[in-house]
C-alpha cells in the first residue's frame, strides 16, 4: 500500500495563526500570579516548534516547579483548542485539494504529529480533514516520544510499503529515512535550512507534492 504521512504543525496547519494569542493567554496566568514578567516567549517557542509539549515547558519555564509546568501545559492546550474551534487558525494553501488528488491516485493519507490527541482532533474536525485522512497518530500513542516510532506504527498497522513523510522539521525527515520512505521537507514558517538539507526533496508549497511523488514513481 502506498501512503503519504503528514506532520501537522507548520506543515498542514498554520500554527502561527493561533500560537501567539494562545501563548500570551497562557503566560497571562503566570503574570497574574507573579511568576512571569514581560511578554510571552514567542520567539523561543518558534525555535523549538515541533517538539512534544512537555519539552516545550522545560525550555520556556526553566526553574519553575513541575506543578507549574503541568498547569501551563494543560491551560495552553485548552487555549489552542478554543482558538481552533473559534475559527482563528488556518490550514496552509492547497491542503484539501492535495488530499483529494492523492486519494484519487490511490494514496492513503495519515497524520503523524508531536501534538496531543485532543489538539489534533480539534484541527481535523474543524477543517473536515477526516474526509481524506485514514487516521491521525499522536505522540501520546507512541511507546517512546519519537516521530520515527509513530511512522513505524502506521507502516505496521496498515501495511505501508511505499510513500513519503512530509514535514518541516528534522524529526519528520529522520522519521521518513528510518522507515524507508521518501523524506519531503517543507520550506514553511518554522523550517530551518540546516535541517532541510537532510531531506530527499524540498518543496515550497504543498501544491508541488503531487509532481514530486509522480517523479519518484517514474524513477521507480
Amino acid at each position: 500500500m502506498k501512503a503519504v504521512i503528514f506532520d501537522m504543525d507548520g506543515t498542514l496547519f498554520q500554527t502561527d495563526t493561533i500560537l501567539e494569542q494562545s501563548l500570551e493567554e497562557a503566560f497571562a496566568v503566570l503574570r497574574e500570579t507573579g511568576e512571569w514578567q514581560g511578554a510571552a516567549p514567542i520567539e523561543a517557542y518558534r525555535d523549538i516548534m515541533g517538539v512534544p509539549l512537555p519539552a516545550v515547558w522545560e525550555t520556556l519555564l526553566p526553574g519553575k516547579s513541575e506543578e507549574t509546568k503541568r498547569e501551563m501545559d494543560a491551560y495552553f492546550l485548552e487555549r489552542l483548542i478554543a482558538n481552533i474551534e473559534e475559527g482563528k487558525g488556518a490550514l496552509y494553501p492547497h491542503v484539501t485539494e492535495v488530499f483529494a488528488r492523492l486519494c484519487a491516485e490511490g494514496y492513503r493519507i495519515f497524520i503523524a504529529s508531536n501534538g496531543l490527541v485532543r489538539y489534533l482532533a480539534a484541527i481535523v474536525s474543524h477543517y473536515g480533514l477526516d474526509e481524506w485522512v485514514t487516521e491521525t497518530f499522536s505522540i501520546e500513542q507512541a511507546a517512546i516520544p519519537d516521530k520515527a516510532e509513530l511512522v513505524r506504527m502506521i507502516k505496521e498497522k496498515y501495511g505501508v510499503t511505499e510513500g513519503a513523510v512530509v514535514g518541516d522539521r528534522i524529526s519528520d525527515i529522520r522519521a521518513a529515512k528510518a522507515n524507508g520512505l521518501l523524506a519531503v521537507g517543507c520550506r514553511f514558517d518554522f523550517a530551518q535550512e540546516q535541517e532541510l538539507k537532510e531531506a530527499d526533496v524540498v518543496i515550497d508549497s504543498l501544491a508541488d507534492l503531487r509532481n514530486v511523488l509522480a517523479q519518484v514513481q517514474v524513477k521507480g
